[in-house]
């Protein structure tokens, strides 16, 4: 079974998104999105530096993007109508992503399309940067340990485990205060405190504004249900409603994601295949440990392209 996945916030990098332009329709479609949420996503994804796409603001939709045009272009669907279906004939056993990620997945899935995601998450970006304009705030990533013995060391620092990765990876996230007393404190069995390239503490009370925000953008959306199955950052489980993923989608902002679970349903699902749409890396390291024997693909460029499709036809249904 094929798995396919979108990584969150963190994973762009200045000019990532410049190869892709080179591909047939891609930048029309990158164009038509631009115009469609007011952000010029071809600049900031072949000419921005790294701190204007670190921004909350930019970085969220411009991850979305990109997973859903590197998406289109495995599919095989970039020339082709914009309203039409963005995977077209792909059908993957599943779908799911990281954090922001999970907006590109339920446009995978058929929940959103993708100008409806697109602008719920230049929505999302925009009230999340709000958010962590209010206090000074980051994420870390611990690496080692397990989340027993970890979680209630946070917990004493006032810092919440906002991402549980598996693989031996927590990440903390609060006050740039409360990270530091983590680096001068690790919880036992940690080796290294590696801070990450997010602008706020994501995923933990400091982003309940946000939530309220989302929440009043989803009202006006009409969801469709899920035509493949769709794993959730809550807690691993297969969301089957359209109405429930997009209750998800907006909850998710203030509480943690599950990256474990997720990857527990993957392997308790069947899964053999995993790709990673652009930019892809994080999500197929972090798979390393945890799903054995699933080949795993990243979609870091179009090179990657005819290794991922020859993936597909082998491990499609």
């Amino acid at each position: 079974m094929l798995v396919l996945v979108a990584p969150g916030q963190g994973a762009q990098t200045p000019g990532f998104l410049t190869p892709w332009l080179e591909l047939p329709g891609a930048a029309e479609r990158l164009a038509g999105w631009s115009e469609t949420i007011g952000l010029d996503l071809v600049h900031y994804g072949t000419r921005a530096d790294a701190d204007a796409i670190r921004d909350t603001a930019v970085a969220q939709p411009l991850l979305v993007a990109a997973g859903l045009l590197s998406a289109a272009a495995l599919a095989g669907t970039l020339g082709e109508d914009p309203a039409a279906p963005l995977l077209g004939a792909l059908r993957p056993g599943a779908v799911a992503g990281h954090s922001v990620g999970e907006l590109t997945a339920a446009a995978f899935a058929g929940v959103l399309d993708a100008e409806a995601a697109l602008r719920l998450v230049r929505t999302r970006g925009l009230a999340m940067a709000e958010a962590a304009a209010v206090t000074e705030t980051g994420m870390a990533a611990l690496l080692g340990g397990d989340l027993a013995t970890v979680a209630p060391h946070l917990e004493k620092l006032g810092l919440t485990p906002a991402n549980v990765n598996g693989g031996g990876q927590v990440v903390a996230a609060g006050t740039t205060a409360q990270l530091a007393a983590l680096a001068e404190d690790k919880p036992e069995g940690v080796r290294r405190v590696v801070p990450l390239q997010v602008a706020g503490a994501f995923h933990t009370s400091h982003m309940a504004p946000a939530v309220d925000v989302l929440a009043k953008a989803a009202a006006g959306l009409s969801p469709a249900d899920p035509a493949l199955a769709y794993v959730s950052n809550k807690d691993g489980a297969l969301v089957t409603t359209g109405g429930e993923v997009l209750d998800r989608l907006v909850g998710q902002v203030a509480n943690p994601v599950r990256w474990d679970l997720c990857m527990e349903t993957f392997a308790e699902r069947g899964a053999s295949a995993l790709i990673e749409v652009c930019p892809g890396g994080t999500l197929t390291g972090l798979a390393k440990r945890a799903l054995p024997g699933v080949a795993k693909l990243a979609l870091k460029s179009p090179e990657d392209l005819e290794a991922a499709r020859a993936l597909v036809a082998e491990h499609s249904a």
